[in-house]
């Protein structure tokens, strides 16, 4: 294994650096691409794992003006190194977090919420009564897309996998606010036309699969709808039938949060809307963690492998 426990000396606190006690951090697909070398941004060895958690602020440095001690800290970019139990900082890789949300919540805030909001938000202006369709629904991605689209009066029709415990997971992405919950294999269906009795045809549709299931999903979008993929689970490309193309105008793009963060980084008033506008999901009950596996950071091994188990349905979160 290339990965190791290590006590590292925490380095001389510098004027513009912050003292952070880490607190939690979760394991996410990216992790694990970054450590099998297969992700677009890879950190020089000997590195850190964990792109995402939450931290409080032990001491900050004389020229430190937005933090102070206590404060909870996330990371404001990917690449922090967040499996560790302490870090000292530049003052600018960290973004400030209300320490009144649940402690879950801030860990796991960065990344699959984020990239929810920016897709709902930035590829079709969506209105109460839209829809919008996804695969991996039960994904981190999916489970926020479900709860932010329902509090914004926008309906969802959620793909997922089947499975031995299917009716166990359509109850939890409906308790979520999921309007409709179906297998890969419903989206070839007649029936999906009942679906469509009550609800508009998406004008979105997010993928973070590809292969067939993905083509299928597209057809059911209206003419010049969008789809955007932000994974590919499958490892299979995104197929397109030509008439998609010509006779429905459908557009395809693609989104990286990572990608987003480095065009938005002048621009800290729209990284604040974003934090501001999840935040009020999260304290009105509206948005919540995933479901979560706590792991002592000594059981990193074990949290490591049931992160890369099939269906698995819990994301692993290291407790610092």
């Amino acid at each position: 294994s290339l990965f190791r426990l290590k006590d590292l000396e925490v380095p001389k606190l510098g004027d513009c650096d912050v003292h952070v006690k880490m607190l939690a951090a979760p394991i996410n697909p990216a992790d694990i691409n970054v450590i099998q070398g297969t992700y677009p941004l890879l950190p020089p060895l000997p590195a850190v794992g964990g792109n995402e958690g939450v931290g409080e602020v032990l001491e900050v440095g004389c020229r430190v003006t937005a933090l102070r001690p206590g404060d909870w800290v996330i990371p404001a970019d990917t690449g922090l190194g967040t499996w560790r139990t302490r870090g000292v900082f530049p003052e600018e890789m960290l973004l400030k977090v209300p320490s009144d949300i649940p402690v879950l919540c801030a860990a796991t805030l960065s990344v699959n919420p984020c990239t929810a909001f920016r897709m709902l938000a930035d590829f079709e202006s969506l209105v109460p009564g839209d829809s919008v369709i996804q695969n991996a629904a039960n994904s981190g991605v999916g489970q926020a897309v479900i709860q932010i689209a329902r509090a914004s009066g926008i309906k969802t029709i959620n793909v997922v996998r089947d499975r031995p415990d299917l009716p166990k997971l359509v109850e939890r992405l409906m308790a979520l606010g999921a309007d409709h919950v179906i297998t890969e294999e419903m989206l070839r269906k007649p029936e999906m036309k009942d679906i469509f009795k009550n609800i508009p045809r998406p004008r979105l549709a997010l993928n973070c699969v590809g292969g067939k299931s993905t083509t299928e999903m597209m057809r059911h979008l209206q003419p010049k709808g969008t789809m955007v993929t932000y994974g590919g689970m499958a490892k299979q490309p995104v197929m397109v039938p030509v008439s998609a193309f010509i006779f429905r105008d459908v557009r395809l793009r693609g989104f990286w949060m990572t990608q987003w963060r480095k065009d938005h980084a002048q621009n800290q008033e729209s990284v604040a809307a974003m934090m501001d506008a999840l935040c009020q999901l999260i304290r009105r009950g509206q948005l919540t963690a995933p479901a979560c596996t706590e792991v002592p950071l000594q059981d990193y091994r074990t949290a490591l492998e049931a992160s890369m188990e099939p269906f698995m349905s819990s994301k692993q979160i290291l407790l610092l």
